[in-house]
């Protein structure tokens, strides 16, 4: 149906132009099948299910009712690639057209997913996600940085649970686009940024909710990098629970949210408070005690006893001087003793061996003309001359 089926000057108002274009719609695909990737995959409390049909290009709103979700023989989730069957609606009151869908089947691993798991495994073999690697979280920072967008929902939470749990903390925001093709460069330039110039103590890094598109920058490979080669200790906080972001694996911390985030990173006030109450009270006991402990040990050593107390010190050393003392004395007049007998036996030794001593008994040394001694009878000759030596005087003789 075109123009032409109207006068040119014919004025609709939004609900007439907006059922002429639902009888289109409806009428003409009132059984189509589609093919396509699931995203933003959300259930409702009422059993039915609400999620994006996309593929490169373009992307639908759709829908399955209770009573076709029942009949599904698979449990979907975001990435799976599905063929749909169903029909076209348009949804007046947002204008917005979507697909009500009937039976539904895989059709394939969604193209995202994949490359999400490829690039999991690459970075996992670099080591980007060993959990030796991860920092510990300082226990009271000053100062938490938060990369994130200025306007979302995320640093709203993440300043109400800060403020909440300890107001004394600073929040610095580095702003960063979080979705889109030029959110990877901002939120690494932040990351960047907050380690170049030591901005905090804690870096949150992370965005509110969405689809798995919207979140997808949370998963490139610079992110990643960025997050993992931090000297300041990181928490990742993208999205929901359910959600999750490869730099969720290089972080040193994955918190569900971003406000659980903040719980991580901040700790409560009035819990430092009591510890330090409770220190301070230890400390002062234990101060209170030793003083008390010197004080009794001071009083004992009044002038009246100081004298006795300084003796029964003294005389247990000087006992132990006066044995040293003696005992020397007598090591030393036993060794002397022991001394003066072995030089006297000694000297009797050698006084006996002397050859004075040996003639004294009568002995005589014998030696020819030159001096040399005579000790056997084959030595001399008959007409020899030789001296006998006695103990006193010398006498010549000529051998017979």
């Amino acid at each position: 149906m075109t123009q032409d089926f109207f006068p040119a000057d014919t004025v609709f108002s939004v609900s007439q132009i907006t059922d002429l274009i639902k009888g289109i719609l409806e009428n003409s695909f009132r059984s189509v099948k589609i093919e396509g990737e699931i995203s933003n995959w959300r259930p409702s409390a009422a059993g039915h299910i609400y999620f994006t049909l996309k593929d490169n290009n373009a992307q639908i709103k759709a829908v399955i009712f209770r009573n076709a979700a029942y009949k599904l023989a698979f449990k979907p989730k975001d990435g799976d690639k599905v063929r749909c069957t169903g029909s076209l609606s348009v949804y007046a009151p947002q204008g917005n057209y979507q697909i009500i869908i009937n039976t539904m089947e895989l059709a394939g691993t969604g193209n995202i997913l994949q490359m999400l798991e490829e690039r999991k495994k690459k970075l996992a073999a670099e080591g980007l996600f060993d959990s030796e690697k991860k920092k510990a979280l300082p226990l009271y920072p000053k100062t938490i940085g938060v990369v994130t967008s200025p306007t979302g929902a995320a640093i709203r939470d993440i300043l109400n649970v800060s403020k909440r749990r300890n107001p004394n903390i600073n929040i610095t925001v580095l702003p960063a686009i979080v979705q889109g093709e030029e959110a990877a460069q901002t939120i690494v330039k932040m990351i960047e940024i907050a380690n170049f110039y030591k901005l905090c103590d804690v870096l949150i890094v992370g965005r509110g909710g969405g689809s798995l598109e919207d979140l997808l920058p949370f998963s490139e490979e610079s992110v990643v990098r960025a997050i993992a080669a931090s000297k300041i200790p990181t928490i990742s906080a993208v999205g929901h629970e359910i959600d999750w972001a490869l730099c969720d694996y290089a972080a040193d911390k994955r918190a569900p949210t971003p406000s659980a985030a903040a719980e991580m990173a901040v700790p409560i006030l009035s819990d430092i408070q009591q510890n330090i109450t409770f220190y301070k009270n230890d400390l002062y006991n234990s101060i209170k005690q030793k003083i008390e402990k010197t004080r009794l040990m001071i009083k004992s050593f009044n002038p009246q006893n100081f004298e006795v107390q300084f003796r029964n010190i003294q005389q247990p050393l000087l006992n132990r001087y006066a044995y040293a003392k003696e005992n020397l004395v007598k090591n030393m007049q036993d060794k002397i003793k022991d001394l003066r007998t072995r030089i006297l036996n000694n000297k009797t030794i050698l006084e006996n061996a002397s050859p004075d001593t040996i003639l004294q008994r009568g002995y005589s040394m014998v030696t020819d003309e030159e001096g040399k001694i005579i000790r056997n009878a084959d030595q001399v000759s008959s007409g020899s001359k030789i001296i006998v030596k006695p103990a006193r005087g010398s006498l010549k003789a000529i051998v017979e």
